[in-house]
């Protein structure tokens, strides 16, 4: 067969269904072959490119390190083959499907506020928003856009600074009424804090001591996987919780949450993105249209 025959944007069609269906057969129905032809297409391919995508030993479909390689370019590449597509019948519109992960605490409190005017400006666009503290990858997690905050760990993604925001110590006043309020590094020691259940780029609580930054361990005695939940630990009175100033500023505004320590509160900041994965290739208008929208709207 020449290379002019070869299919190879089916090829690769088949691949990622298979990969992201978990196997042959569900691909097979996916994509209306039999197991047989999507078993013997992935041979070929493999004998193609002169290297083992799958690992067969198991019923489940495993990847081997270029398989993964393989199934990460060939969604870019199909992705990249439906925007041009996309262009040619619909122009610069901004259609489709964008999968959004976010943080609890993010999503709630400044995303949700912002959708409906998104979807106004963008009416042939939806939205599939999915909430995580924890860093996700975004090929595996299928998301077009994820909001993270900190530095990037990985150089195949691109960053689009949305904000920053400053972190507080805070508790309900009825916890300070039965615990007391801490006003010394030493005073936290006897009080009951809340942390993460996940590691922390930055581990321990930043506070002032003799004109320096340390970063204080703590040993939390309620343990929860989001900021989300950690705030509503706070409102309960289960101890001291240190969070985004965004998260607790209506709750600080209306009395039910007291910001503690601000006087060796070293006033650090937490910078907030919206990744996504650059291939140097155009972006999606759809996801052009998401990022311009939060770069512009979101106050943190």
């Amino acid at each position: 067969m020449s290379r002019q025959d070869i299919n190879r944007s089916g090829e690769m069609e088949v691949f990622v269904r298979a990969v992201e269906l978990g196997g042959f057969t569900a691909a097979a129905r996916a994509c209306r072959m039999t197991p047989s032809a999507v078993s013997k297409l992935v041979a070929r391919l493999e004998a193609r490119l002169g290297a083992r995508l799958v690992n067969r030993s198991t019923r489940k479909l495993h990847l081997t390190p270029e398989g993964c390689a393989f199934y990460e370019r060939s969604v870019s590449i199909l992705a990249d083959i439906a925007e041009a597509e996309r262009y040619a019948s619909a122009g610069e519109q901004a259609t489709g499907p964008i999968r959004i992960n976010t943080s609890a605490s993010f999503g709630h409190h400044i995303l949700a506020p912002l959708v409906c005017e998104f979807l106004a400006l963008n009416p042939a666009v939806t939205l599939d928003i999915s909430h995580t503290d924890a860093v996700v990858d975004l090929v595996e997690d299928r998301a077009d856009v994820a909001i993270r905050a900190g530095p990037l760990k990985s150089s195949s993604l691109i960053a689009r600074k949305l904000g920053f925001t400053r972190k507080l110590i805070v508790a309900s006043p009825d916890y300070l009424k039965r615990a007391g309020e801490p006003t010394t590094i030493a005073d936290l020691k006897r009080h009951r804090r809340v942390g993460f259940s996940y590691a922390r780029s930055v581990q321990g609580w930043p506070l002032l001591d003799g004109g320096e930054i340390i970063a204080l361990p703590i040993t939390p005695g309620v343990q929860v996987g989001d900021g989300e939940a950690m705030r509503y630990m706070a409102l309960s009175g289960a101890g001291l919780a240190r969070l985004a100033s965004f998260t607790v500023r209506a709750d600080i505004e209306a009395g039910r949450l007291v910001p503690v320590l601000e006087d060796i509160n070293p006033g650090d900041i937490e910078e907030f993105y919206a990744v996504y994965i650059g291939q140097g290739g155009p972006l999606p208008a759809r996801v052009r249209a998401l990022l311009d929208f939060l770069a512009e709207r979101v106050s943190l």
